[in-house]
């Protein structure tokens, strides 16, 4: 490599011009610069190689450059080798003309091996130097990036810097990220196309969540989105990558990559205004109808209000429709999701918007049902659209007054053809509401509170009476009939199917309540409560048909409908009720068959079951109802059905309930119902003259039956005796018939 002289810096002379003089100088400087142990065979130490190497302007025979800065060596992560810990086949001075190139894979032999299969291998041979220089000033790793990648990464390790990460390391924040943490280990960085990669869409969830899934980190950075590689994990675009899909979004693709920014950042991505333009690199058709949308045209127009992408589908967790958690399943989307603008105050009087559609959609039975978890009910995207909403004053609006047939009539066959279709939002403060339906709520509002309190004060009145009196019950086990088959067989059905409409009706009504939840365990994919209260309304009709067809057979038996008939006495019945109770009379009056109570009770009982009957089938064929007759009609059979059943079920609960077992003459309960007898003491102390009826009656069938038991037996007998006179007769003339000759004779 060298000679001699030229380490002593000289240079050197062709032999045939070479003196002796000029000889004899450099073995004089030779001796003098160099220690006597390099002309004995030992390896040099680093000071007796520096002694050459530290000039500045010494090169080889070829003309490069072999200058070492000591200092830089001193500084630089070998410092702690000596030079001939790699320069091996340097063993005594001077070393030969020729050495071997030093190989850093003699030491480094993971990084080299790692580095063959990254995407720096491209560099080739000369890799190691590439990023690390002079294996005589190697800095330590900790200093080189991200200066050093900048080399090549000029653009990317830019928009690093200027990003939320570049800031968090320029305020000394140690947990701030570097290429190193996005990326991997120098050697080993793979390209984002191989599915290996750190930064690969399969495992890029992976490396942000290093630090956006640590808790404590999140809390130190104040970062306010709990557990957001999580949400992003169980979202569609996570299975979706998860599962293979190279196109699905990951989280470079939405936030970026080296330059992430703050969504207050107008730059960002995820800013307000660029969520569309964001979404759109995937989304691209969608996001055309939504910019021509009334929403999308809020947002151009500026409105910080106005809804973007995220704003309705979410941010991290993104699910599809059908998911019972996205905020676009058809449960949610009215009431979690429109609900969230379109039900707020604030917004409402900032935009001038009608403060009734969120409301009254959730008090209509497509709310109701919604809300019960319904998934094929109609919500507000299945009437305004999705993506394409626009005002109803736009003729391309599905809710415009000239589209409304055909909106709804995807749901309603043939709804609007008749008659159009009218208000849909409609709400009795709104003032909007049709005048039948109208009268219908009023008359309601106005006897369901005068009924039920009549009803509460005459049996309060009754029970205080009672309870003052102490009058011991006598009750001798007589019983008397009182209902026959026929009657209780319609009264089973009505025990058996009204309390399910109760329940299966109110539960619509009240869906969030917790005894409604069990029945709407399976609405989402089978209406079992809607089937359960049909079929219950079946029976009850079939309970008032069947009683009517035997009120039309049996003559003796219809006579109670004209019994049944209010008159003067009932009046005077009531009103002499509540002079005992209140102390103005010295004793109860006196009824006959049935009462005011009991006539009350059948007549509403007939009334209510038609009036819900008839509001119940307009409900349940809606289609014809549409087809047929104007909204309107709808909508008051919806009151009628809702009013009628609370009157009804406050009128069993209070009239009915106390009046066959909470009243203290009957307490615990009338079993006529069941066994068709009645107590004979009760009635002979309420119903003397219907008692007396009843015991004349029993008296005179029993004196009937045992009359015709008496003529049975009497012909019985006269039989048996005609038989025997007969049986007599034909023996004697058996007897007298002459006799043939014998076989002997």
């Amino acid at each position: 490599m060298f000679k001699l002289a030229a380490a002593a810096g000289f240079a050197a002379s062709p032999p045939a011009r070479r003196s002796w003089g000029l000889s004899a100088g450099l073995f004089v400087l030779a001796v003098v610069f160099f220690p006597p142990r390099l002309w004995s065979g030992q390896k040099p130490d680093d000071a007796d190689c520096l002694a050459c190497h530290s000039q500045a302007d010494l090169k080889s025979e070829k003309g490069h450059s072999v200058y070492v800065d000591p200092a830089k060596r001193k500084a630089g992560v070998h410092a702690e080798l000596s030079c001939v810990t790699c320069h091996t086949d340097i063993h005594e001075f001077p070393h030969p003309a020729k050495i071997r190139k030093v190989q850093c894979v003699t030491c480094h032999q993971d990084e080299p091996a790692a580095l063959a299969k990254s995407v720096h291998a491209a560099l080739g041979p000369g890799a190691c130097q590439e990023c690390h220089g002079s294996a005589h000033e190697a800095g330590r790793a900790s200093g080189l990036v991200p200066q050093l990648c900048a080399k090549c990464h000029a653009d990317e390790v830019k928009e690093l810097q200027g990003s939320v990460h570049g800031a968090a390391a320029k305020s000394g924040d140690s947990q701030s990220p570097s290429c190193k943490s996005c990326h991997g280990g120098i050697h080993s960085i793979l390209p984002a196309d191989n599915p290996e990669s750190t930064i690969s869409k399969k495992k890029l969830p992976d490396t942000c969540g290093a630090c956006h899934s640590n808790p404590d980190f999140l809390a130190k950075h104040h970062i306010p989105f709990a557990h957001p590689v999580e949400a992003y994990r169980s979202s569609v675009h996570g299975r979706a990558v998860a599962g293979g899909n190279t196109g699905a979004a990951t989280c470079s693709d939405c936030h970026g990559s080296h330059g992430i920014l703050p969504d207050q950042d107008a730059k960002s991505p995820i800013n307000h205004w660029n969520v569309p333009k964001t979404c759109s690199k995937c989304h691209g058709e969608v996001a055309k109808i939504y910019a021509e949308s009334i929403h999308g045209e809020a947002v151009t127009r500026g409105s910080p209000d106005a809804p973007v992408c995220t704003d309705c589908h979410g941010e991290h967790r993104i699910l599809a429709p059908q998911e019972p958690g996205s905020l676009v399943n058809p449960a949610r989307v009215s009431t979690v999701t429109c609900g969230r603008c379109h039900g707020n105050t604030l917004l409402d009087a900032r935009y001038n918007l009608p403060a009734d559609r969120v409301p009254t959609y959730a008090d209509s039975y497509h709310g109701l049902e919604s809300r019960a978890g319904g998934q094929t009910v109609a919500n507000c995207a299945s009437c305004h659209g999705v993506h394409n909403i626009l005002p109803s004053s736009d003729p391309r609006s599905m809710v415009n007054a000239a589209n409304l047939a055909k909106t709804c009539g995807k749901c309603h066959p043939g709804a609007g053809t008749s008659f159009a279709i009218g208000a849909v939002h409609v709400r009795s403060q709104s003032g909007n509401e049709q005048v039948v339906v109208k009268w219908i709520r009023l008359t309601y509002w106005l006897m369901i509170p005068l009924a039920v309190g009549f009803m509460f004060l005459h049996h309060l009145l009754d029970f205080l009476k009672k309870l003052r009196q102490h009058a011991p019950r006598h009750d001798t086990g007589e019983v008397l009939p009182r209902m026959n088959l026929n009657f209780r067989i319609a009264h089973w059905l009505v025990v058996a199917s009204f309390p399910v409409l109760v329940i299966t009706g109110f539960a619509l009504k009240f869906p969030e309540t917790w005894w409604a939840r069990p029945l709407l365990l399976w609405e989402g994919s089978f209406a079992f409560r809607g089937l359960l209260h049909r079929v219950a309304g079946v029976v009850l009709i079939a309970s008032l048909v069947y009683h009517a067809i035997h009120l039309a057979l049996v003559r003796r038996d219809r006579v109670m409908l004209k019994q049944m008939i209010p008159g003067i006495e009932d009046a005077r019945g009531l009103l002499g009720m509540f002079a005992y109770n209140l102390g103005l009379a010295d004793s109860p009056p006196k009824f006959g068959k049935f009462n005011y109570v009991e006539k009350i009770e059948y007549l509403a009982f007939v009334w209510g079951t038609a009036v819900m009957a008839v509001s119940g089938f307009t409900l349940w064929f809606n289609n014809f109802a549409l087809r047929h007759f104007p909204k309107w009609f709808s909508d008051a059979a919806t009151a009628l059905h809702f009013y009628e059943a609370i009157l009804a079920t406050l009128a069993i609960l209070i009239w009915h309930m106390y009046t066959v077992i909470f009243d203290p003459d009957v307490y615990p309960m009338d079993r006529a119902w069941l066994t068709g007898m009645a107590s004979a003491d009760h009635l002979r102390h309420t119903r003397p003259a219907y008692y007396a009826e009843l015991r004349g009656r029993m008296e005179q069938e029993t004196k009937e039956r045992e009359e015709r038991e008496r003529a049975e037996k009497e012909r019985l007998e006269k039989e048996g005796t005609e038989r025997e006179k007969q049986a007599a007769a034909a023996r004697e003339a058996a007897n007298d018939r002459p006799q043939g000759p014998s076989k002997k004779d």
